[in-house]
């Protein structure tokens, strides 16, 4: 779920500013990140019961809702090949037609979960222009998926476990005949693009070939904050609340701060960094003392539950790793909080008496009765709102709840050392703004996290008021199903940011043997604003800088025809992981 490079050690305050500009470095595959642009936008939530969230986007000519995560980086849809498993019973997903699909000739099987859950999808790996809130990028790599276990219809948790904690083992069509143990340290989390790459460089593959191909091949929101035509390279996200007492607005916004939201009221804190010996990436020859984060993963000061701290968990790490650390994934594709099995013990069996840890469905209490369970990070508290904790036992029952959205998960381990998954509950009474910073060279501008609290301070009274309604209402709680605004998406006038294209060097890293050399243009692009949409175009942008980075020869592409010619890995930041099952009835 170390150090931030030499900035790490340093704690970001909520009264930190957002970089007016990056870096005054200006090597060609960091001269990007110098750019700031006009380019900002914002979409609504779909949001089933608490349990799934999606949102919006359009992938070629198909607008389609898909899970919103953070806690992974693949972009993946159900294709209209999909026949198999799960898919068999996902009727009421929008499936991308695979007719005239752009395809790389790579494939993916990708394995979600932790030790206790897992499921897979698999399929050809293809291309073509995605949109998300009135934002376009072209050439965005995607799964075009055609075999799935995922259903999203489990009994209680409609795809929330998936990407709880994921060891994102490759497992390609690459990896299944050559050893991934035979390639350099490189370190995969975006197990579309790490396919890709492999199938066109082979056992040549190299973290140059990644890092120098991420700003034109990487995950759909890394490679737009990369395009330098944002206000700012980030996003935000909000929740609503759709059961128990409905309620907030669930929106991503993209490229800034929403609206009326100051920046010093948020607490930043800098993402944890993984060096190679915990699993991390090794630096590349043009980079080579830089240190990358793998994830939105941050440190915790501490747990709470009603204002006492829960003493840490003692069970012992795998692998070496740092055990006195205590960090969190930060992933709104986990349903649930995920935390060390004695902790989560500790803080069921003090908020019900009736709890043994031998049957998870014990911890009952009274619907009414609050309790506050509160994260410390970056020295500020940030609870989790007490309407967010209980669930339902039975239907007509206002009295009787049960406490099932935190359980517990693995240890840290190599390549994963995070001890909690805060997930939607957790998200839900949170704005969450996710700052990459530099991606390139992060001890340049770390990536970092920002933290504002959505719980109001009569949170407990509220609670006891929806179950006062609940017991009006035959004792059922309030309950919605909010669809995903697909139909105001595809509305929208958009605006297509450019990557631009990478350097002569860069070109040595990333193309084919075969595939003429790139050449950089001097045309200016020029973004032309269509009103009314939610997207604001930046100004005219030259050709973007791309990879100026050291080429080495002996790292030469193993296809030779037909290959796919563009690198294509950003392997290091979970961007916006995201899973084309609608919302599907649980």
């Amino acid at each position: 779920m170390s150090s931030l490079f030499l900035a790490l050690s340093l704690l970001v305050s909520a009264t930190l500013a957002l970089p007016a500009r990056f870096s005054g470095r200006h090597d060609e595959l960091n001269s990007t990140f110098g750019k700031r642009g006009n380019v900002e936008g914002t979409i609504g939530l779909g949001d089933n019961s608490d349990l799934l969230y999606t949102i919006p986007i359009q992938l070629g000519d198909t607008t389609t809702a898909v899970n919103l995560d953070t806690g992974s980086s693949d972009l993946w849809v159900i294709s209209s090949d999909c026949a198999t498993n799960a898919c068999t019973r996902a009727a009421r997903t929008t499936r991308v037609p695979t007719r005239g699909l752009k395809k790389t000739g790579a494939s993916v099987i990708m394995r979600y979960g932790d030790s206790t859950t897992g499921t897979h999808a698999s399929g050809p790996i293809a291309q073509t222009t995605v949109s998300i809130a009135g934002v376009a990028i072209e050439n965005q790599l995607f799964a075009a998926i055609n075999d799935t276990s995922n259903s999203g219809r489990r009994p209680v948790r409609c795809l929330g476990d998936f990407w709880a904690r994921i060891p994102h083992r490759i497992v390609s069509s690459f990896v299944q005949q050559n050893s991934w143990r035979d390639l350099p340290n490189i370190t995969v989390f975006s197990q579309i693009q790490a396919s890709a790459v492999m199938y066109q460089f082979g056992k040549s593959t190299s973290t140059d070939h990644f890092i120098a191909s991420s700003y034109s091949d990487g995950p759909l929101l890394s490679r737009i904050a990369q395009s330098g035509e944002l206000q700012m390279p980030m996003f935000t996200v909000s929740l609503q609340r759709s059961t128990i007492d409905i309620s907030g607005t669930g929106a991503l916004t993209l490229g800034r701060l929403p609206p009326g939201v100051d920046n010093s009221s948020l607490t930043w804190v800098p993402v944890r960094l993984y060096t190679p010996k915990e699993g991390g990436i090794s630096a590349p020859t043009f980079a080579p003392n830089e240190v990358y984060p793998l994830r939105w993963e941050i440190d915790l000061d501490g747990v709470f539950l009603d204002g006492v701290e829960i003493p840490r968990s003692k069970i012992p790490t795998t692998g070496g790793v740092d055990a006195s650390r205590m960090s969190a994934l930060i992933d709104t594709g986990n349903s649930i909080l995920r935390g060390p099995s004695d902790v989560v013990q500790n803080i069921l069996s003090t908020i019900s008496p009736n709890y043994t840890p031998s049957d998870p469905n014990s911890a009952t209490l009274a619907c009414a009765r609050a309790h506050n369970l509160a994260f410390k990070i970056g020295g500020k508290m940030f609870p989790v709102d007490p309407r967010d904790l209980p669930s339902t036992v039975a239907a007509k029952d206002a009295a009787n709840c049960i406490v099932d959205n935190i359980v517990a998960t693995d240890a840290p381990g190599i390549g994963a050392l995070f001890r909690w998954n805060l997930g939607d509950p957790f998200m839900k009474s949170n704005l969450v703004a996710f700052h990459y910073g530099n991606l390139t060279h992060p001890s340049e501008d770390p990536p970092r996290i920002g933290f504002l609290s959505q719980v109001p301070t009569n949170a407990a009274d509220l609670l006891t008021q929806a179950v006062k309604d609940a017991y009006k209402n035959g004792g059922n709680f309030d309950s919605t199903l909010v669809i995903a605004p697909t139909a105001a998406a595809a509305a929208l006038n958009e605006v297509t940011v450019d990557v631009g294209v990478p350097s002569l060097q860069a070109a040595q890293l990333t193309a084919s043997p075969t595939a003429e050399p790139l050449q950089p243009t001097t045309t200016p692009r020029t973004n032309a604003n269509g009103g009314g949409s939610a997207a604001t175009p930046t100004s005219n942008r030259g050709s973007g800088a791309g990879g100026a980075v050291a080429s080495d020869p002996n790292q030469s592409s193993t296809k030779q025809n037909g290959a796919f010619r563009k690198g294509v890995w950003d392997p290091w930041l979970l961007a916006l992981g995201v899973t084309a099952l609608t919302a599907l009835a649980c």
